[in-house]
């Protein structure tokens, strides 16, 4: 993630002041007009809009991450724990008997196990085309076969970027999760029940003496 004060060299406790003071310092040289860089520009003027917008700035100062300057792994890492908080919202279970953050990573790890595991197995069978490729003749004229085998390798390694990417969004999101810590409750010795049930016992006959 881009940190938009580091971008406009200010502090996390700068006023809106300083923040307009500093970015027009830096879009002097920064500007493409001036020889600066049309990409480092643009990331200039995105920090500038997110620190000038409170709600965007807060958001910012509480998680760490903007959809304006988040990178796509941040953006897909986001969006995996965004389904997990779904799920631990959705999740009848009282709190404290159950541990979401755990049940989060577990989750993240799992689909991290599959992941590694689909794209061991397109590369295994990308090298399975490549092998019929090098014993495949050369056919004079038109080379069909050839063509669709190769089509098929060009699919399956965008396959495996598709799946590399996941791995680390996935990964990433792991990483978010780090420093949690979820607060359960103790769990009730076998002797405190046992002693509620005799407690229980000692009341229903003191009750049908009466």
């Amino acid at each position: 993630m881009t940190d938009p004060y580091d971008i406009l060299g200010i502090g996390r406790d700068a006023s809106e002041e300083q923040i307009k003071t500093a970015y027009r310092k830096r879009a002097k040289s920064a500007h493409p007009d001036s020889g600066g860089d049309v990409d480092a520009f643009g990331q200039l003027q995105k920090a500038y809009e997110l620190l000038l917008d409170p709600v965007r700035r807060k958001l910012f100062d509480d998680t760490g991450y903007d959809v304006e300057l988040t990178d796509s792994v941040d953006l897909q890492a986001l969006v995996a724990i965004e389904k997990l908080i779904t799920d631990m919202v959705l999740d009848e279970r009282e709190p404290g008997t159950f541990d979401p953050v755990a049940h989060m990573r577990t989750s993240l790890l799992e689909e991290i196990r599959k992941a590694h595991f689909s794209k061991s197995e397109l590369e295994r069978h990308s090298d399975r085309i490549r092998l019929h490729l090098d014993r495949l003749g050369k056919r004079p004229g038109k080379d069909v076969v050839g063509h669709m085998l190769r089509a098929r390798i060009k699919a399956i390694a965008s396959a495996i970027s598709e799946t590399e990417a996941k791995i680390d969004a996935t990964e990433r999101a792991c990483d978010m999760l780090d420093g949690y810590l979820y607060v359960m409750d103790a769990p009730m010795l076998e002797n405190e029940e046992s002693s509620d049930v005799e407690w229980d016992d000692t009341t229903r006959v003191r009750s049908a003496a009466q």
